[in-house]
């Protein structure tokens, strides 16, 4: 698909009068002229199974490195039953989302946080996105250019995948490795459109993930028979109150380990059957808490207690298996790649919410290639500028995207169901929207602390 290629409009039975004032209140979402759907109308609607590997990739990305530290905290039976308590919770609140867009007949969650709040309501939400996908997307590319070209850090120099292959090379170094991403990777795949043309980078991402838990699974079966590994620990290790407190340090990782909301309007837009979103959601939710329940298990079954915060560090070390530095490797490499591949599905919402808080009035995104161009190549550059020139961008988003991911994922759709401009809300959903809010509070008070604590052990002069 180039770039001239349309998002075309799905027929709804609503009234033209309805969709006409929904487009006023939700400007994030692309729209397409008559004569534009007469053009593509071969686009019959995206497919199911497009739809759900497109919202499990928005789901799965770096954070399932996190999660068997997680279980370490926690322990295998209080770890897992987080998982799936997050996992309820997520559709729960997109259910929120997506049953009050239905009362308003709204397209878009800007759309709805237009309808609650008004104006305000809206700019913030894209604020959100912004800031949060913008993050992502910076620490995305760090990631691969750690994995790929390697870093130096406090003198020591890890040696990245490429750099261990070939020596070292001024292609194969940290900034010709991203200019190399971004040109070939990440510009060709940002040009798409529609999300439903991302569903077949969206299938391997996920398939990459599922290499990753089916290696770590295969290395860990085998040690754990050649008795090389210990039995995990079902439950948390409370002996004080400094370990009570830790427990709580892994909400914020739970907390956002489900975030996929701003994609779930623009892939219901494109399904054929618009009413499909739910059980889409539902499995989307039931095959990345499998894949998160199973690689934290797993992974915290291989390192122990050695496990570190980002799993992906435990595989630099010797495996103590045959072929160990190969598996090392292919884990590595497949998760670069799926990092490559979870970009444009991340970068997509972030282009249509820039676009609406920069051009309010104006027509649609898709109708105008010099400005769907030049969004594009904006945004893709200070992600670019941003992951190789900005040494402390990772610590400054340590702060502002766990902030602003719990806004979109808890805050703001318990926020709508409290305001309940429609009188809809059941108890049931007042009571879950008060619960929502009470632990995303709860969870940026502990990730801005442990945070803050950590950065400022780690700049203290040292005696």
């Amino acid at each position: 698909m180039t770039i001239e290629d349309v998002t075309p409009i799905q027929k709804r039975n609503s009234s033209s009068a309805s969709s006409s004032s929904d487009d006023v209140a939700a400007p994030l979402l692309p729209k397409s002229k008559g004569d534009e759907v007469a053009a593509y109308d071969e686009f019959n609607g995206a497919s199911f199974s497009g739809a759900v590997f497109n919202l499990a990739t928005t789901i799965i990305g770096a954070g399932i490195m996190a999660l068997p530290a997680t279980m370490k905290i926690l322990g295998l039976v209080l770890g897992i039953a987080m998982i799936v308590v997050m996992a309820f919770l997520t559709d729960a609140s997109i259910e929120f989302l997506l049953r009050f867009s239905k009362i308003k007949r709204s397209r878009s969650y800007g759309g709805l946080m237009g309808d609650s709040f008004g104006r305000p309501g809206r700019v913030l939400l894209q604020v959100a996105v912004l800031v949060n996908n913008i993050g992502v997307l910076i620490v995305y590319m760090i990631i691969i250019g750690d994995v790929l070209a390697g870093k130096t850090e406090d003198g020591t120099h890890h040696y990245g995948v490429l750099e261990g292959w070939f020596g070292h090379h001024w292609w194969n170094g940290r900034a010709a490795i991203l200019l190399i991403t971004t040109l070939g990777v990440f510009a060709p795949l940002a040009c798409f459109k529609r999300i439903d043309s991302l569903r077949f980078t969206s299938a391997l991402s996920v398939a990459l993930a599922v290499v990753f838990l089916v290696i770590t699974a295969g290395i860990s079966i085998m040690k754990l028979i050649s008795g090389g590994v210990a039995m995990p620990r079902l439950l948390p290790d409370v002996t004080d109150l400094t370990s009570f407190w830790n427990l709580f340090t892994v909400v914020p990782v739970l907390v956002t380990a489900f975030i996929c909301h701003y994609n779930v309007h623009s892939i219901q837009n494109e399904l054929d059957d618009p009413a499909q979103i739910r059980p889409v959601v539902r499995s989307a939710l039931m095959l990345c808490s499998s894949v998160y329940i199973m690689t934290s298990i797993f992974g915290f079954l291989l390192f122990g207690d050695d496990t570190l915060d980002d799993v992906l560090a435990n595989f630099d070390t010797d495996l103590g298996i045959p072929l160990g530095s190969v598996l090392n490797d292919a884990v590595r490499v497949s998760y670069a790649l799926h990092l490559m591949l979870v970009f444009p599905i991340v970068f997509y919402p972030l282009r249509i919410n820039i676009d609406g808080l920069l051009f309010p009035s104006a027509p649609s995104l898709t109708s105008s290639n010099v400005r769907f161009g030049c969004l594009t190549a904006g945004l893709i550059s200070v992600v670019f500028l941003g992951a190789n020139f900005i040494p402390s961008i990772w610590d400054a988003f340590q702060f502002t995207g766990a902030t602003a991911a719990v806004c979109l994922g808890f805050i703001f759709p318990a926020s709508i169901i409290l305001k309940d401009r429609h009188s809809r809300a059941t108890s049931r959903d007042t009571s879950l929207a008060v619960f929502m809010i009470v632990l995303a509070v709860l969870s940026n008070a502990i990730a801005i602390y442990s945070d803050a604590y950590a950065l400022f052990k780690k700049n203290a002069p040292r005696e």
